[in-house]
C-alpha cells in the first residue's frame, strides 16, 4: 500500500500542477487581441505547461531523469522570477520541487526494496 501511494503521489501531483499552471494562460483571452492573436498568445503562454507535461512523461517511465527535470524546472523558475514575491516562488517552484523529490524517493525506495529482497 505504501509503495502504491509513493508511486502515484508524484504522478497525480504532476498532473495537478500542469492543470494549475495552465490556468494562467487563460488570461490571454481577456487582453483584447484578435481571435488568431489570442490563440497564438494562448499557445505561447502554455509553454510552462508543455515543459511540465514533458517532465511528467519522462518521469512516468524513468523516475530519476524526470525527477531531475522537475527539480531543474523549479530552479529555473526561481532564477528567472527571483524578483517576484516569495509566495509566487513558493506556489510555482514548491510543487515542482516536491514532485521531483517524490519521483526520486519513489525510484530509490523501490530500488532498495528490490535489492533487499535478493
Amino acid at each position: 500500500m505504501k509503495n502504491k501511494i509513493l508511486y502515484w503521489a508524484p504522478r497525480v501531483l504532476g498532473i495537478l500542477f500542469a492543470l494549475f499552471i495552465s490556468i494562467f494562460a487563460l488570461d490571454t483571452f481577456s487582453e483584447g487581441y484578435s481571435f488568431w492573436e489570442s490563440i497564438v498568445a494562448f499557445l505561447i503562454h502554455l509553454v510552462p505547461t508543455y515543459l511540465a507535461v514533458a517532465a511528467l512523461l519522462v518521469a512516468w517511465k524513468w523516475e530519476v531523469p524526470g525527477g531531475l527535470m522537475y527539480i531543474g524546472l523549479a530552479i529555473f523558475y526561481i532564477v528567472m522570477a527571483r524578483n517576484q514575491h516569495w509566495i509566487a516562488l513558493l506556489f510555482i517552484s514548491g510543487p515542482l520541487l516536491l514532485t521531483g523529490a517524490l519521483f526520486l524517493i519513489d525510484h530509490f525506495t523501490l530500488t532498495s526494496t528490490k535489492s533487499s529482497l535478493k
